[in-house]
């Protein structure tokens, strides 16, 4: 059974830290490129970051502007497990956080992180909500 599990969310303050974790099984984690996406009440779902895998794609990494130098992807897949470290956070980056796994190696960033691409798993979901 393929399986992603967020954990590490919660609530704090405008100007604190996070540290989200994406436990996974079931899959070979080390050959698919690992994405957060997330979503806030009446948006739509965002792409926040992604990075390839190192075999297929360099580990190569994307973030969305409004998360560019506030926000740091890894991976550390001896134990199949990324990380999304949230630092600055401000009210809109409340939401639900989502980690989905792609069935490809890399991405082309250039054209955004979409929804279609993580087609082999997602997890469940965690919520951040960061008070002003």
């Amino acid at each position: 059974e393929v399986q992603l599990v967020e954990s590490g969310g919660g609530s704090v303050q405008a100007g604190g830290s996070l540290r989200l974790s994406c436990a996974t099984s079931g899959f070979t984690f080390d050959s698919s490129a690992i994405a957060w996406f997330r979503q806030a009440p009446g948006k739509e779902r965002e792409g926040v970051s992604c990075i390839s895998s190192f075999s297929g794609g360099n580990g190569r990494t994307y973030y969305a502007d409004s998360v560019k130098g506030r926000f740091t992807i890894s991976r550390d897949n001896a134990k199949n497990t990324a990380f999304l470290q949230m630092n600055s956070l401000r009210p809109e980056d409340t939401a639900v956080y989502y980690c989905a796994a792609s069935r490809f190696s890399a991405l082309n960033y250039g054209l955004g992180l979409h929804s279609y691409d993580f087609d082999r798993a997602w997890g469940q979901g965690i919520q951040v909500t960061v008070s002003s």
